[in-house]
């Protein structure tokens, strides 16, 4: 599995990377059909402090899930969104096992 992680007018410093690596372990559960994760961080705006983080998650024969997260802190965001990313891929995967 693979992880990109983007910050989009936004510097990803190294605390928030090994936070987000460490998240984004949760996920490699999931590694039998999840192809690459990628991390999108930006400021919704320069005055204000708010944080949006998007997951998107490359998944085998189906489209792309995507878990948007925003809030005022960057760490709880992206615990935020990695908890809905992880959520989407467990209903995901037990409709396969009932769909066999």
């Amino acid at each position: 599995m693979r992880i990109n992680i983007v910050g989009r007018q936004f510097e990803i410093t190294d605390p928030i990377r090994l936070h987000i690596e460490k998240k984004a372990e949760k996920l490699s559960s999931y590694k039998g059909f999840v192809q690459q994760v990628d991390f999108r961080v930006w400021k919704e705006s320069p005055s204000k402090e708010q944080y949006a983080v998007e997951v998107v998650v490359d998944v085998e024969r189906r489209e792309d899930f995507v878990a948007k997260a925003e809030g005022p802190d960057v760490y709880a965001v992206i615990d935020e969104a990695v908890v809905k990313a992880d959520r989407q891929l467990h209903d995901h995967r037990e409709k396969l096992k009932s769909v066999r």
